[in-house]
């Protein structure tokens, strides 16, 4: 981790004050390092960060601004401007352990190809907050970062496979594969249909971990790790970023981390249909009907509409156990994009409890999620006239809602279960993180389910 937090600050830490807008005076700033702030125009803008001298001449400390109402995630930007070295905030701030969160994460560097590491900060962790929690958060939403960032010639099937093989290892998990034409023998059609156009087969990864008895925890995650549209082939300019379309398994992965770490007590299994979706003379075509796992037959009316298929049959196996909680976290409709842009992840649930507390997790955490509704009314535009169901509606409206309410047909048994649309993706850099793959209401998430199960 480029910040190391700390829990004891050395002799030689240096301070940094938090500033308001227009606080200055109310900072708790030395004269001396007032004048400074004053001859250099700082006023506690937000994101602002000024470093500021020590009588000698030697670097005597920091100023960060936070405005007015800037969230606790804002302290990720002194990760970036601060000189290397050791460092304690002078004064605690509102939410000590979001903004230590928020410093983890913004150190975050993608070094796989060669770019450089951040630099090397020390920062003494805010009293009472718990290192080893906001270690295994970061750790987290690292892992989802690193898997959506690295691109599909390097985190094809195989690859993704191996990436939760690595994670199970060092959580004592167990993982078994159903793989190629296993995947028809085993009543898995659509996973098959979706990926046998690919060199890479298609695979269903399963990893379990805990004890058999503790409430049953099931994580879902699309892991399309490469998404050429199919035969209903996508413009190039959109095929740019769909090496993030996997970017749901990354997802859940890090919040398997994040549970296993902190050693719920829960029964655990997460499931990732890993496929990609080619173009070969095998692959699947627009007007096919598919046969799925819950014996719904699934005409084909847009060969890009291949994520909710692959759910589909995770999703009839996971059901099939009852668990207690079962999510599903997919980058599954551009309509999502559309509706909420690329921040805010719409979740879908019929829990009321559910619901609730992932909307009170999310503002506490500022890990932004917006409930959007299962419409039951718009069910009909799913509709086939040879088949249980189409796969894509013909007016191209409330597409989210429809992806959402295709994927409820999986799930008959399961009383609590919600489904997430994300986009796995900044667009821009921020102050806990740069611009590329993301972690997307995982920390919400966790809080949840350590507050239903820890």
């Amino acid at each position: 981790m480029p910040v190391e937090l700390v829990e004891e600050k050395s002799n030689t830490a240096l301070p940094v004050y938090i500033v308001p807008r227009d606080g200055l005076d109310m900072a708790g700033i030395p004269a001396a390092a007032l004048a400074w702030s004053r001859a250099n125009g700082f006023s506690g803008e937000a994101g602002r960060t000024l470093v500021i001298p020590a009588e000698n001449g030697a670097l005597g400390g920091a100023l960060f601004g936070v405005g007015n109402g800037e969230g606790a995630l804002a302290m990720g930007a002194l990760a970036k401007a601060l000189p290397e070295g050791d460092w304690f905030f002078a004064s605690t701030p509102a939410e000590p352990e979001l903004a230590a969160i928020g410093l983890a994460l913004g150190g975050y560097v993608f070094t796989r190809y060669g770019k450089k590491p951040g630099k090397a900060l020390r920062f003494e962790l805010p009293a009472g907050v718990n290192a080893r929690r906001v270690r295994r958060i970061a750790d987290g939403v690292f892992l989802a970062r690193d898997l959506v960032n690295t691109p599909t010639s390097d985190m094809g099937p195989d690859d993704l496979e191996t990436a939760v093989r690595t994670l199970a290892a060092a959580h004592q998990a167990d993982v078994s594969v159903i793989k190629g034409d296993d995947l028809l023998e085993r009543n898995f059609p659509m996973i098959h249909a979706v990926g046998r156009a690919s060199a890479d087969a298609p695979r269903l990864i399963d990893m379990t971990w805990g004890q058999k008895d503790a409430p049953k925890v099931t994580l879902v995650g699309k892991g399309v790790c490469f998404d050429t549209g199919g035969l209903d082939i996508k413009p190039s300019s959109s095929m740019l970023l769909m090496k993030k379309d996997m970017g749901g398994a990354a997802n859940v992965l890090g919040l398997a981390s994040m549970i296993m770490a902190a050693g719920l007590k829960v029964r655990l299994r997460v499931l990732i249909p890993a496929v990609e979706n080619s173009i070969a003379g095998n692959a699947f075509r627009p007007g096919d009907v598919l046969a799925s796992r819950k014996g719904i037959t699934v005409e084909i009316g847009n060969t890009d509409a291949e994520g909710r298929l692959v759910l589909g049959d995770a999703l009839a196996l996971a059901d099939e156990e009852e668990p207690r909680l079962l999510i599903d976290m997919a980058t599954l409709t551009g309509a999502a994009r559309v509706a909420l842009g690329p921040d805010l992840p719409p979740f879908y649930t019929d829990d009321e409890a559910l619901a609730s507390e992932l909307a009170a997790a999310s503002l506490a955490l500022e890990d932004p999620l917006w409930r959007m509704p299962l419409w039951r009314p718009y069910d009909t535009k799913l509709s086939s006239k040879i088949a249980d169901i189409n796969n894509v509606t013909t007016d191209g409206f409330a597409g989210s809602i429809t992806a959402a309410l295709f994927l409820k047909r999986f799930v008959e048994k399961t009383a609590s279960w919600a489904h997430f649309d994300i986009f796995a993706w900044s667009p821009a850099d921020r102050p806990h993180g740069p611009a590329g793959g993301e972690a997307q209401g995982i920390r919400a998430l966790e809080r949840v389910i350590s507050t239903r199960f820890g």
